[in-house]
């Protein structure tokens, strides 16, 4: 296939690897002459980053043959899959489970699954859904570093006297809009105060909206767009109900009253919605910016007449790979094998304030966590209803055909059907020749 490219296009790739290079660089600094040295990029800053270097210390100090140096940089995917096509990847790139699929597609991994069959790791040495996302196509491509799983976070000051734990909160999707129907409150004007709940704050998850209807946007064994499912239209309908709630201009301009995550102006922190959906690491945050907040968690409500979704949440994970043409696979996976021992892999995940992926966890992590409910989002990472991103690499272009969708429906630019029946008929072709390109189908 040949792909034509400008000079724009040749310009951005030089300067992205001008920077890759800059960055190896400046890695060099910490290189061991009197060892085997593994270069590792990691996409997490500030404190994970303080967390994942003492990991890194603690490996380097624990022998005497390997020398792991590790670099902080952003956009870590891209700059490792342009590493790898020109020669000179990393040793070890820390990037997440949705970048599986794409670098497989693109040949750019080592398959690790003789390392773990030599090691002895195991399938049932990992919880049954981040395991899933390590492997694809019948071959193991990533181990884990740290997971999440996700689930409703409510704020007890704005709950009524018969919501105020785990047990009485809202179980179906019908429970939780009439909650949110009580809770919110307005000014005389009708403008927002609070929202009781906004299925955009922070929106992260919106490609998962149909599953809590039973539904999803790429169906894994037939290889087929399931866009336009009748749960997706559902799920559209359920989604711009909230806009309609709080009238479309409104929740515009309250919405853009919000603080960034991970500052204080965050719309939970500060108290303009009531409950959001969202990780594991929440906890964290509301111990830096939330302080005072009584808060509790409880599973995500599932659409009415649906027992059999009970459990749906959104889970991902932090994931380690070694490219194609790394220059020490070997000593590579040492250390990624030096990160799954229990006691190693539950002082990241607890350091990150995360759940861990392991079947096998000590009631020591449970008990010392800085999460009050991390034995819920254990339970939630163990549910049949944990939903993952779809394993094929177009997932983000299918994501973002659904989230345009939305966007066109939310705005009353189209019917949820019209949206999504031209999102799917957008991608069809495009996923077609993609597998056909992967050699996938015929």
């Amino acid at each position: 296939m040949t792909v034509k490219t400008g000079p724009a296009f040749i310009g951005l790739t030089l300067l992205i690897g001008v920077s890759a290079a800059l960055l190896e660089q400046v890695s060099n600094r910490q290189t061991r002459k009197d060892r085997v040295t593994v270069t590792y990029w990691e996409k997490w800053t500030g404190t994970e980053a303080d967390e994942i270097r003492r990991i890194v210390s603690m490996f380097n100090d624990s022998q005497e043959r390997i020398f792991v140096k590790i670099l902080s940089t952003s956009d870590v995917a891209g700059k490792t899959r342009l590493a790898t096509s020109g020669g000179n990847p990393p040793d070890i790139a820390g990037v997440w489970e949705n970048n599986v699929a794409a670098f497989a597609d693109a040949n750019a991994l080592v398959d690790l699954t003789p390392f773990a069959k030599v090691s002895g790791i195991k399938e049932s040495d990992y919880i049954d859904v981040y395991w899933q996302m390590m492997n694809y196509r019948g071959k193991l491509y990533a181990m884990p570093s740290t997971p999440s799983s996700t689930a409703m976070h409510f704020n007890r000051k704005f709950m009524p006297p018969d919501v105020q734990t785990p047990e009485q909160a809202p179980k179906t999707l019908g429970e939780l809009d009439r909650l949110v129907d009580r809770i919110s409150t307005r000014k005389p004007d009708g403008s927002l105060i609070m929202a009781g709940f906004m299925p955009g704050e922070p929106g992260w998850w919106s490609w998962g909206w149909g599953t809590l209807f039973g539904g999803n946007l790429y169906n894994e064994e037939t290889q087929e767009l399931t866009i336009n499912s009748k749960e997706n239209i559902a799920a559209l309908n359920w989604v711009m109900s909230y806009t309609k709630r709080f009238g479309l201009r409104e929740t515009q301009t309250f919405q853009s009253s919000f603080g960034g995550f991970g500052t204080p102006q965050a719309a939970f922190f500060n108290g303009k919605v009531g409950s959001v959906i969202q990780g594991v690491w929440l906890a964290n945050y509301i111990h830096d910016f939330g302080k005072g907040m009584d808060w509790f968690a409880a599973p995500i409500p599932v659409v009415d007449g649906r027992p059999d979704l009970a459990g749906t949440n959104f889970v991902g994970c932090d994931v380690l790979m070694i490219p194609r043409g790394a220059a020490h696979p070997k000593e590579a996976w040492e250390f990624i094998l030096f990160v799954q021992q229990q006691k190693i892999m539950e002082d990241l995940c607890a350091s990150h304030g995360k759940n861990s992926p392991l079947n096998n966890v000590s009631e020591e992590f449970f008990r010392t966590h800085k999460n009050k409910e991390i034995r819920l989002f254990d339970k939630l990472a163990r549910s049949k209803n944990a939903v993952r991103v779809s394993k094929v690499g177009m997932f983000p272009q299918i994501q973002g055909e659904f989230n345009n969708a939305l966007q066109e429906a939310n705005l009353g630019l189209k019917t949820p059907e019209k949206a999504l029946d031209d999102a799917q008929n957008r991608m069809k072709p495009l996923l077609k020749n993609y597998l056909k390109y992967m050699g996938l189908t015929k």
